[in-house]
């Protein structure tokens, strides 16, 4: 059984969205500019989200090899591999989940390499597969600061895929849509936050894991109402179990942060191995990319690319050794688990010392684990399970000693 009943009210959700999922319809990656496309009368479905639903529902591995038979490399994202090779064998999960005898199709595709430059190719193949329209946001990359020089550069290719959209479609972008979809966007994303800070508090209410299944809304449903909606209710069940100093884990011990990718296959393992040690996972970098803050309805083109181009994996090293500082700070955590995804270069942050130069800056101590996203070959239950409880038992003991 679920443990929140947001979690059990998910479904339901998603159902819903799903359901309503009728042309025009736009591809879009996650951090997209999903509210121009809403604006433009599309719905949108994204196929990250596809992806992951692959990845937690342990089908990944299935269909990762068709698409290395199909010429895929095998140290790609694992995300568009399973996509792929679930598309080339004509099978979705979404199926079983929802209902949906196959994945909807598109009328327009979208994608932002502000998270990685490998969506380019995912979402190239898909447009050749159905011979519609393609539109790549590029804004530049590997930023320390975002000038309005970058921002105007990624405003420039919003008003093309709105040319664009307006083509396929046959209408004119509705601006007062637009306003009031980054207006929902906005609100969406403040109650998202406000949800994740509940995990400052101690105990936690919830943790890392839970947030990778909540965070569904706020990916696929963001500009909607239901969006809004879904959220306002899940604060108000997290703040009641604040109240009644009701934790995730049980005797809470250490609180860490979680920095990287999700390993979609093993969330359950992960989640019942931290309470097993008393130790709880209460932020993490990546539930907290959805968490825009710029979006301003009375100036949408432009907040929407400054938003989107400021988001954590498209910042410089130094930039993202100050978030992370900054959050340590605030969710008040002992230690620090790297996830090294082996086919996600672009979201591993364990690979240029990182982890070492966080470590000296802020006396807190790191774990790096290897895995992937997706395709469990690369992750080791037993070899992971030595470095965790070692990790654990060494904050457990810098805890003792403190006192």
């Amino acid at each position: 059984m679920p443990r929140l009943s947001a979690q059990s009210r998910l479904k339901s959700v998603l159902k819903n969205y799903y359901a309503g999922l009728q042309s025009p319809l736009a591809w879009c990656t996650s951090a997209g500019p999903t509210e121009i496309l809403r604006a433009l009368g599309f719905e949108v479905y994204f196929p990250e989200n596809h992806g992951a639903l692959l990845g937690a529902s342990r089908l990944a591995e299935r269909y990762i090899p068709r698409a290395h038979q199909a010429g895929y490399g095998g140290e790609i994202c694992s995300y568009l591999t399973a996509d792929i090779g679930a598309h080339l064998a004509g099978e979705t999960p979404l199926t079983a989940a929802y209902g949906l005898p196959a994945v909807p199709k598109p009328d327009l595709i979208v994608y932002n390499t502000n998270q990685c430059r490998e969506v380019a190719e995912w979402f190239n193949f898909f447009g050749r597969q159905h011979g519609c329209p393609v539109v790549g946001i590029y804004p530049p990359r590997n930023l320390e600061q975002v000038h309005a020089a970058d921002v105007d550069q990624v405003v420039a290719q919003f008003d093309r895929l709105i040319s664009t959209g307006e083509q396929v479609t046959g209408k004119p972008l509705d601006r007062d849509r637009l306003w009031e979809v980054t207006r929902l966007s906005f609100e969406a994303s403040g109650l998202w936050q406000e949800v994740l800070q509940t995990a400052r508090r101690s105990p936690a209410p919830l943790t890392f894991f839970d947030g990778t299944i909540l965070m569904a809304p706020i990916v696929v449903m963001r500009g909607t109402q239901g969006c809004v909606e879904f959220y306002r209710q899940t604060l108000g069940e997290l703040q009641q179990l604040v109240d009644g100093g009701r934790g995730a884990v049980p005797d809470e011990g250490i609180r860490l942060y979680w920095e990287g990718m999700p390993i979609w296959g093993r969330l359950r393992w992960f989640s019942e191995i931290c309470a097993e040690n008393r130790a709880a996972v209460v932020a993490s970098t990546y539930c907290n990319s959805w968490a825009f803050k710029e979006n301003d309805p009375d100036n949408p083109l432009r907040s929407l690319a400054t938003a989107y181009t400021e988001i954590f994996i498209n910042r410089g090293e130094e930039t993202k050794l100050a978030y992370v500082q900054k959050m340590l700070d605030l969710y008040r955590i002992d230690g620090v688990i790297f996830h090294d995804a082996k086919t996600c270069f672009n979201n591993s942050n364990s690979r240029f010392g990182l982890p070492s130069r966080l470590q000296s800056a802020s006396g807190v101590d790191t774990l790096i684990i290897d895995g992937d996203l997706n395709d469990l070959r690369f992750f080791s239950d037993g070899q992971s399970r030595t470095k965790l409880e070692t990790f654990f038992e060494q904050l457990h003991m810098k805890m003792v000693a403190a006192q």
